[in-house]
């Protein structure tokens, strides 16, 4: 049985514009390795989680998750909220 892992290292990246091989560089991985990450194709080992987690200085559970992450824009807005009410 195969456990999706869900990640936001793909945005992490984008945000601070780093490119894959800098982020495989960084934390010491074959460039490919990172792409395989973002798209879920395979899982990190917890070693491997928190340093992504150290190296974008976030939580872990911030990154990954066992949920997918919402997509970004479908939150309600309260302007959203009062409309509907």
């Amino acid at each position: 049985m195969s456990e999706v892992i869900y990640n936001r290292i793909a945005m992490l990246r984008a945000e601070r514009g780093i490119s894959r091989r800098q982020l495989a560089d960084a934390l010491g991985v074959h460039y490919q390795t990172v792409g395989y990450l973002e798209r879920g194709e395979f899982s990190p080992s917890l070693h491997l989680a928190l340093r992504i987690s150290q190296y974008f200085e976030v939580p872990v559970e911030v990154i990954f998750s066992i949920d997918p992450f919402p997509r970004i824009g479908t939150a309600q807005t309260p302007a959203d909220a009062q409309r509907s009410a």
